[in-house]
């Protein structure tokens, strides 16, 4: 019998009462479970040195980040979400993995966190920014799973990528806006590719790449 891997979340959200925006993704890689994480690793949320969240944040905000296992590289990371009052809760809080891997589609049995009492509790949020959309185990997919159990309904204001919805918190009655950003993933890269706005810039520079487009992109919405 195949044994199956537990793929628990290593962080707890990142969120205090000043938060207004909230970055939702879903599980960083396995290894940061294990503990075994790889030289240029960061401890800490989209801290995987394969990731691109922070290298695009790095380019829009001129942090000069340090991309190393220490933690200086890790309290820089928190400064900055503080200074910008945006926090980090992942939707997922563990699922099941056949093969250990990072791939959302290969998780099972997951388990997810109730985003929406977070929002409860930190009633100046009003953003939320998921690292993906609506494809099977992204996170825009699990919120509306999750949304769903409180017949919550998630209402669509643009399909132009990236995807804005909105809805209405059941007990606090905010109102609060989502943003289905390109997933900050070497995996999405084709994705990217295959957009028209993509190739249109492309077309005017060469040069021009996957990781520029998501700098334009998310520059707008943090």
């Amino acid at each position: 019998m195949q044994k199956v891997f537990l793929h628990s979340h290593s962080y707890e959200p990142f969120i205090d009462h000043n938060t207004e925006k909230l970055i939702v993704g879903t599980l960083p890689p396995p290894r940061f479970t294990t503990g075994d994480l790889k030289e240029g690793d960061v401890n800490f949320c989209y801290g995987s040195r394969d990731g691109q969240l922070w290298p695009i944040l790095d380019r829009i905000f001129n942090l000069n980040l340090k991309f190393e296992t220490t933690q200086e590289a890790i309290e820089q990371r928190k400064s900055f979400l503080k200074q910008r009052h945006i926090g980090v809760c992942d939707i997922v809080a563990s699922a099941e993995r056949k093969k250990i891997d990072a791939s959302d589609i290969g998780m099972q049995n997951v388990a997810l966190r109730n985003v929406l009492d977070y929002l409860e509790k930190y009633p100046k949020v009003k953003i939320l920014l998921f690292t993906g959309g609506n494809s099977k185990n992204g996170p825009e997919y699990f919120f509306r799973k999750h949304l769903k159990e409180y017949d919550v309904l998630l209402e669509n204001i643009s399909n132009t990528v990236p995807r804005i919805h909105r809805f209405i918190h059941p007990i606090t009655k905010n109102k609060i806006k989502t943003f289905s950003l390109i997933a900050p993933s070497g995996a999405a890269n084709r994705a990217v590719g295959s957009l028209e706005s993509y190739k249109r810039m492309k077309r005017k520079n060469a040069e021009f790449n996957t990781i520029d487009f998501r700098v334009l992109q998310y520059r707008e919405f943090f």
